[in-house]
């Protein structure tokens, strides 16, 4: 494996639970910079040179930046597990599998259930129309990852993969936000519930810590191991 030096800059969102939650499976030391998103600093300018969307998860490793999460979950995946513990190799089919999954979470899930989210919690004006909208889209895909769990124990095939930590991140939230019922699904219940026993996935969602702590003036955010 090749050695690390990668800051984590998050917040405990579906997104940012994504990248913290590899880290954790992959076992990689890493470092913490709690990014407030309800104050706004994701938008100063010294974030903007990490990531110029000003949106977080987002990581330095050494000089390298990555932000995206999806683009995360690949880059730690391709560089650190060599071992494949959750992902497949590169050209394989399983591979392929696994980027499409993935890619259903970035392009369907996420976008589909955060704007549910919106106009359910946050719309200054009220859309029965918008809330239902995608609350409806939402359960539609929901019903896409219950089938697919019906012919197979996992997203990209019989290994737990980078594919399912991103679905989960957001199939975890979804139900309390947006009063689905989850047993509605029970495919998908039970392997949302079999993923969050996961001892890396307990230590993921815990990211970042609640406060740093101060050495002399200076602000230090622990620094995470497995």
């Amino acid at each position: 494996m090749s050695s690390s030096n990668i800051t984590l800059y998050t917040w405990p969102t579906p997104n940012g639970i994504k990248a913290s939650i590899t880290l954790e499976e992959l076992g990689l030391p890493y470092k913490t910079e709690p990014i407030d998103i309800s104050t706004n600093i994701q938008k100063e300018e010294w974030f903007l040179k990490i990531n110029p969307n000003g949106r977080i998860p987002a990581i330095t490793d050494g000089s390298q930046r990555v932000f995206e999460s999806g683009s995360i979950m690949l880059y730690l995946a391709d560089k650190y597990d060599a071992d494949r513990k959750i992902s497949y190799a590169p050209g394989t089919p399983e591979y392929i599998e696994q980027v499409s999954w993935l890619m259903f979470q970035m392009g369907g899930l996420g976008p589909m259930q955060g704007q549910a989210n919106h106009f359910r919690l946050f719309a200054g004006a009220r859309s029965d129309y918008g809330i239902k909208r995608y609350i409806d889209e939402t359960k539609r895909l929901y019903s896409v990852l219950e089938s697919r769990l019906k012919e197979s124990p996992y997203l990209a095939g019989s290994k737990y993969t980078i594919a399912d930590i991103a679905n989960y991140a957001w199939v975890r939230s979804g139900p309390s936000a947006l009063e689905i019922d989850l047993s509605e699904f029970p495919t998908l219940k039970k392997w949302s519930d079999e993923i969050s026993k996961r001892a890396a996935v307990q230590k993921g969602v815990d990211v970042p810590p609640p406060r740093p702590y101060r050495r002399g003036s200076q602000r230090v955010f622990p620094e995470r191991s497995c």
